[in-house]
């Protein structure tokens, strides 16, 4: 066997890291990739101090289990995406399901980013030659599809192939875990025990000799078919004639959706025809999230182009919902509806409709970023509450869940079909609301202010910055917690709570809580698959007071900015 435990390489000796990436270099079965790799080698050896400095970028870590488990830019190098790293995780993961069952499965899914189909081709391959029983989706699906297959399909685990809404050069690798864990995606110990045996892989064996085969199993079209009828079911209002307009953004949720929406009985969904169908270029959206400023302008020119009444966008592999709905007073005739409003009408309506079939018991979720409306409304219907650490890895585990959300367009539904957030669902129980509210005659936006009348003005906002020295997001933490907040916004900070080595039930994380003496709410975090700080603020006001906690949020906003900014100058 090659000598290859250097591909695991920490150190930043410039010989070092030559002989690894030559190492790397050996192993690589990607002709792409290599001929990159083997060009920077070349160029760095020949005196390019950025051809190395970009060596060491990529070889001196290593990409590791983070909130989505593997992302990142598909390029040569540990600290990539690509065919050896993929291999690697592959390896790992099927060594860590037979230390734990004599006859472990696996099943897998990709979406339409490049390389996707090539990922989980590699590690149908890789399970099936370790002795996994591997069964592959029959072809480009939703992510919520592969996290639906974990359950219907009673596997030991799933991995979804998929960078979610990241930019178009990267790509990712989730996975799931079946049995007891009911097909979550992993959390502590299991992602620490899988990453031991991917380093182990990675330090003991050439990916070209790890023992393949082509015996894996493919789905039939019965998977998704029972995926749209489960999903259809969601549909519990009386269908009516909505106009509808849907974007896929250029990824794989077309073709699972209309079919839902027409097992629903939802007939009139307009695509947006540019972005209908995948395709990992991405070519009308310079960032393929709902998020992002601009990412909705085709959506907005088809729904004034039809009359549409509402939007209905999913993130490139769908497990993200965002809406937009008609508003005269904008500039596109439309606006976006934020993570939280959409979640704060979702946990209403799961929690009347438990209500109203008279069940006992019963919890709402959402991450500790999100607003903090859902538990005014397990208030007023006897519900548990949970908060959970951000990503669907822990809101999907809440015991005798009804309805979780995270406000960055993440939601779960139907959580005894799927435990993630799907995009998919999520949109129809939106439009199975949305007819029911067209029998009451009343709207969405006359929705959102009974909300606030019932429950009071939730004011939220979030302040994300993008950084190119990760550095700086340790600085603005690290400044946080030395030089602890007084006032935000005028109004005092009446508690302080740092979760970096757990707080109450929640697990430890990097985040600081700050709780003002309005009640007012501010969660300062790292995120966890970008290069951004995030603080997500909450101000909530009686309804007659709504126009105060505008100005508050504002205020505390601002300050927060030039904090931020003073302590990276």
């Amino acid at each position: 066997m090659a000598d290859i435990e250097t591909t695991d390489a920490t150190g930043t000796d410039t010989q070092d890291v030559f002989r690894v990436a030559r190492a790397w270099l050996a192993q690589d079965p990607d002709a792409e990739t290599r001929a990159e790799l083997e060009a920077l080698i070349v160029s760095a050896e020949g005196g390019s101090d950025e051809a190395l400095a970009e060596l060491h970028d990529r070889f001196d870590t290593r990409l590791a289990f983070g909130t989505a488990g593997l992302r990142g830019r598909i390029e040569a190098g540990s600290a990539r995406m690509n065919r050896v790293l993929v291999s690697q995780a592959a390896a790992g993961l099927a060594a860590y399901l037979l230390e734990r069952e004599q006859k472990p499965s696996v099943v897998i899914g990709y979406d339409g980013r490049k390389n996707s189909a090539v990922f989980a081709r590699d590690t149908a391959e890789i399970m099936a030659g370790a002795g996994v029983r591997a069964v592959l989706l029959p072809r480009l699906l939703p992510t919520p599809v592969l996290a639906f297959a974990v359950r219907h399909l009673d596997v030991s685990a799933g991995v979804m192939v998929t960078a979610s809404h990241n930019p178009p050069a990267d790509n990712g690798y989730k996975v799931y875990l079946g049995g007891e864990h009911e097909g979550s995606q992993i959390v502590s110990p299991s992602d620490a025990e899988i990453a031991a045996h991917i380093t182990r892989v990675a330090a003991e064996q050439n990916v070209l000799e790890l023992p393949r085969s082509d015996t894996f199993e493919t789905a039939g079209e019965d998977l998704l078919d029972a995926y749209v009828a489960e999903t259809a079911k969601v549909m519990t209002a009386k269908p009516v004639d909505l106009n509808v307009v849907y974007t896929a953004m250029h990824g794989v949720g077309w073709e699972t959706f209309s079919r839902v929406a027409e097992a629903a009985g939802l007939a009139t969904i307009t695509p947006v025809e540019e972005q209908q169908h995948p395709d990992a270029a991405f070519p009308t959206v310079s960032f393929p999230n709902p998020e992002e400023p601009g990412a909705l302008d085709l959506a907005y020119a088809k729904a004034r182009e039809v009359g549409a009444e509402l939007i209905v966008a999913n993130d490139p592999d769908a497990d993200r919902l965002s809406i937009a709905i008609p508003d005269p007073s904008n500039d596109e005739g439309y606006r976006q509806l934020s993570g939280n409003e959409v979640g704060w009408l979702l946990g209403w309506r799961a929690a009347v409709i438990h209500a109203e079939q008279s069940a006992p018991g019963g919890a709402l979720a959402c991450s500790i970023v999100s607003s903090p409306a859902l538990a005014a409304v397990a208030r007023e219907y006897d519900l548990d509450f949970v908060e959970t650490l951000t990503g669907f890895k822990w809101v999907s585990r809440v015991p005798n869940l009804l309805f979780g959300y995270e406000e960055a367009l993440g939601y779960l539904v139907n959580p005894t079909t799927v435990r993630d957030k799907d995009g998919i669902s999520a949109a129809t129980d939106f439009l199975s609301m949305v007819c029911f509210l067209r029998e009451q005659g009343v709207t969405v936006e006359r929705a959102l202010e009974a909300f606030a009348e019932k429950f009071g003005y939730f004011a939220s906002d979030q302040l994300s910055l993008r950084v190119t020295d990760l550095g700086d997001i340790a600085k603005i933490m690290a400044h946080l917690r030395a030089e602890p907040l007084q006032q935000l916004g005028g109004v005092k900070v009446n508690e302080i709570d740092d979760l970096i080595d757990g707080f109450g039930s929640l697990p430890a994380t990097d985040a600081l809580r700050f709780v003002l003496a309005d009640g007012s709410r501010v969660m300062a975090r790292p995120s966890g698959t970008e290069p951004k700080i995030k603080f997500y603020l909450d101000v909530q006001r009686p309804n007659e007071k709504r126009d105060e906690a505008s100005v508050v949020l504002a205020a505390i906003k601002a300050e927060l900015a030039e904090i931020a900014a003073r302590v990276t100058a």
